[in-house]
C-alpha cells in the first residue's frame, strides 16, 4: 500500500493560442475544468499503474471538493483519510496552456491543502509513501518517520525545507528548475534523486553519481500538465517494485510521455496496459 500525503485541487484550464507575457491578455481560449492537485493526481498515477494507493488530504465543504475527488474515488483511491473542512475552499489552480506546444503557466490557491497537520496520520499506518510540497511540511516530516517501506518525495513546488526531510527519503523527484533550486543538497542527502528534463526524458543520481538516463518515446503533445506527476509516480512504483534503475527510468518517461497525449491532468494519466505496451517493449 502506497500512501500518498499530499494536495487535492481543482483545475480550471483555459487553453488558447499562446501564454500570456506579463501584462498581456490573450484571447480565444477555451475553458475547461478537471479534478487536479500533485497529490491527488500521484495517487491515481500510481493506482491506474498498478499500486494500491490511499490519499491523505484535505478539500473544503463547498460544491468544489466533489468535482476534485471523482476521479479519484471512481479510480480506487481509498479517500478514507480525506478530510472536508469547514470554513476552508477545495484549493484550485488556474492555468493557461498554449494549444500548440502543450506548455503551461500555474498559479495555485492552497484552501484546505495548508490545514493537514501531523496529527492528521498520527495514527495511520504507513507501509510506503509518496509526499508532495504542496501541503504543510510537518505532516511529510511525521509521515515519513511512520513508513516502513520507501518513501519517494516530489520536492515541488521548490521551497527552503529542512534537511532532515531529504534524508528520510529514497527517491527526491525534480525537474531541471527545481534542481537548481536545491542545488548540491539533492546529491548529498543519500537519497536517489530523478531529475526530470521534459521532452528529453530523465536522469538518475545517486550520490551524486549518474546511475541511468532514459529517452521518452516520441508522442503527439496535448498538455503537459500532470506528465511530472505521472512521471514521478511511475517511477516511484517501478521501483517499489524491484525494477532496476534503467527499467524504472525507462518506465517512467514512457508514463510521463503518455500522460501529454490528453488534456488535463487527471484525465490524461495512463494506464498500466498502456505504458507496459510502449516501455522496455511491453517486457
Amino acid at each position: 500500500m502506497i500512501t500518498v500525503v499530499g494536495s487535492i485541487n481543482l483545475d480550471i484550464v483555459a487553453t488558447g493560442p499562446a501564454l500570456p507575457r506579463p501584462g498581456e491578455t490573450v484571447g480565444g481560449a477555451r475553458l475547461a475544468r478537471h479534478p487536479g492537485g500533485k497529490g491527488a493526481n500521484q495517487a491515481l498515477a500510481a493506482r491506474r499503474l498498478g499500486a494500491e494507493v490511499q490519499l491523505v488530504g484535505a478539500v473544503g465543504a463547498d460544491d468544489m471538493a466533489d468535482e476534485a475527488l471523482k476521479l479519484l474515488q471512481s479510480g480506487g483511491v481509498d479517500l478514507s483519510q480525506v478530510a472536508h473542512v469547514n470554513g476552508e475552499t477545495t484549493g484550485v489552480a488556474l492555468i493557461a496552456v498554449d494549444a500548440t506546444s502543450g506548455e503551461n503557466l500555474i498559479v495555485v490557491c492552497p484552501g484546505a491543502n495548508h490545514v493537514l497537520r501531523p496529527d492528521d496520520v498520527a495514527d495511520l499506518p504507513i507501509e510506503h509513501m509518496m509526499g508532495v510540497l504542496e501541503v504543510p511540511v510537518p505532516v511529510l516530516l511525521a509521515a515519513a518517520e511512520k513508513a516502513t517501506g520507501f518513501v519517494s518525495l516530489n520536492l515541488a513546488p521548490a521551497m527552503t525545507i529542512p534537511d532532515q526531510l531529504m534524508t528520510m527519503a529514497d527517491l527526491l523527484s525534480v525537474n531541471e528548475t527545481e534542481a537548481e533550486t536545491y542545488g548540491d543538497r539533492l546529491m548529498t542527502c543519500g537519497a536517489l534523486v530523478a531529475v526530470s528534463l521534459g521532452a528529453e526524458g530523465a536522469v538518475l543520481y545517486k550520490d551524486g553519481k549518474e546511475i541511468a538516463r532514459a529517452a521518452p518515446p516520441k508522442v503527439q503533445v496535448v498538455d503537459t500538465v500532470g506528465a511530472g506527476d505521472t512521471f514521478t509516480a511511475a517511477l516511484t512504483v517501478a521501483l517499489i517494485e524491484g525494477k532496476s534503475p534503467d527499467d524504472a527510468l525507462a518506465f517512467a518517461v514512457t508514463a510521463g510521455a503518455l500522460a501529454c497525449t490528453r488534456p488535463g491532468a487527471q484525465p490524461s494519466l495512463p494506464q498500466r496496459r498502456d505504458v507496459d505496451a510502449l516501455a522496455l517493449g511491453g517486457k
